[in-house]
C-alpha cells in the first residue's frame, strides 16, 4: 500500500484561520499585528520567501513592512535599522531574511533583534530558552513539524525519530522539541560526518531529511510504514518550467511512496507549516505586548 501524502496546504489554512481569529480580535483592541521584512539584496530564493510571507501576512490580516535594502548595505546599516525597528512600538515581530551577501555576519544580525521580537528564534537567548524549555518563541519549521505529526496522530512519545541534518534552523531545535517531555521521542540526528546513514535511517519511526541534499534519501533507506518529513528545498534548473527551475526534497519521493506509511509532499508539505507557525509568532508577540 502506498503512504499517505501528507496535505501540509490543508492543515497549515486549519491553524492560520485560528490565527486571523486571534488577530482580529487583537484588533478590535486597536492592536495591528505587524511583521517587519528585511531583505538585503535580490537573491531570487529570499525574493520568493518574502512574497510568500507578505501575502501570508495580508491572509492573516496582519500588517507587513517589506523593507528592501541593496547588496552593498553594510553591516552597520543593516544593524542601525534593526536597532530602529526594536524600537518601534507598532512593530511586533523582526524577520531578516538570510542568507545575508557575505560582507554581512549571521551570528551579528540575529543576536541584534530584540528577544522580544525575534518571531524566527534565532537569537541565542530564544534558542537557550528552547534548549532550557522555558516559555518562547519557538522555532517555525520545527514547530510546524509537531503540529504536523499531532495533527496526524502519529505517535511521537516513545517513537525513535532520526533527523537527518544538524541546521540552527530545523535539525538542533527540532531534536531539542521532540525530546522534550512533551513529545518523548528517542532523537538520532545524523550529518554529513555519520557512517553508514541508511543503517541509522532505517531504524526510524519518524524520518526528518533536513540536509539539503537533493534525493539523498532514497526509498530502500526507509522503514516500512514510517513517517517521513521531507525539509530539503532543492532548486534544479528545468527549461520546461514555468520558473526555469523545480523544486526537489531531499527524499525520493516516487521511492519512499512504496515504503513509508506517510509522507509530506515538496512542495506543499513543511513549507505552509513554516508560514503558518511564523504568522503564530507574530500574533503571539502583539499578544503578549498588549498583555503588558
Amino acid at each position: 500500500m502506498a503512504a499517505i501524502v501528507i496535505d501540509g496546504k490543508a492543515i497549515a489554512a486549519k491553524q492560520s484561520e485560528e490565527t486571523r481569529d486571534r488577530a482580529s480580535r487583537l484588533k478590535e483592541r486597536g492592536i495591528n499585528p505587524c511583521l517587519a521584512v528585511v531583505l538585503v539584496g535580490e537573491n531570487p530564493a529570499s525574493l520568493s520567501y518574502v512574497k510568500g510571507k507578505q501575502k501570508a501576512l495580508a491572509a492573516a490580516g496582519m500588517e507587513g513592512r517589506d523593507i528592501r535594502l541593496p547588496e552593498a548595505t553594510s553591516e552597520a546599516e543593516l544593524l542601525a535599522l534593526v536597532a530602529s525597528l526594536n524600537a518601534d512600538e507598532k512593530v511586533h515581530g523582526i524577520l531578516v531574511q538570510h542568507p545575508f551577501p557575505a560582507h554581512i555576519r549571521e551570528e551579528s544580525v540575529f543576536s541584534a533583534v530584540d528577544p522580544c521580537k525575534d518571531v524566527d528564534c534565532f537569537h541565542p537567548l530564544s534558542l537557550g530558552k528552547l534548549l532550557q524549555g522555558q516559555p518562547g518563541f519557538l522555532p517555525c519549521t520545527p514547530q510546524g513539524i509537531v503540529i504536523l505529526l499531532n495533527e496526524l496522530k502519529i505517535p511521537i512519545a516513545g517513537s525513535h525519530t532520526v533527523i537527518v541534518g544538524r541546521s540552527n534552523i530545523v535539525g538542533k531545535p527540532l531534536a531539542m522539541l521532540l525530546s522534550r517531555k512533551e513529545q518523548n521521542a528517542t532523537v538520532t540526528i545524523c550529518h554529513t560526518g555519520t557512517k553508514d546513514l541508511p543503517s541509522h535511517t532505517r531504524q526510524a519511526d519518524i524520518l526528518v531529511a533536513a540536509a539539503g541534499k537533493a534525493g539523498l534519501i532514497k526509498g530502500d533507506m526507509i522503514k516500512k510504514g514510517a513517517a517521513v518529513i521531507d525539509v530539503g528545498v532543492n532548486r534544479a534548473p528545468d527549461p520546461c518550467a514555468k520558473k526555469g527551475y523545480r523544486l526537489h526534497g531531499d527524499v525520493v519521493f516516487e521511492e519512499a511512496l512504496e515504503t513509508a506509511g506517510w509522507i509530506t509532499p515538496n512542495p506543499g508539505g513543511v513549507g505552509p507549516m513554516t508560514i503558518a507557525m511564523l504568522m503564530r509568532n507574530v500574533l503571539e508577540a502583539a499578544e503578549l505586548k498588549w498583555a503588558k
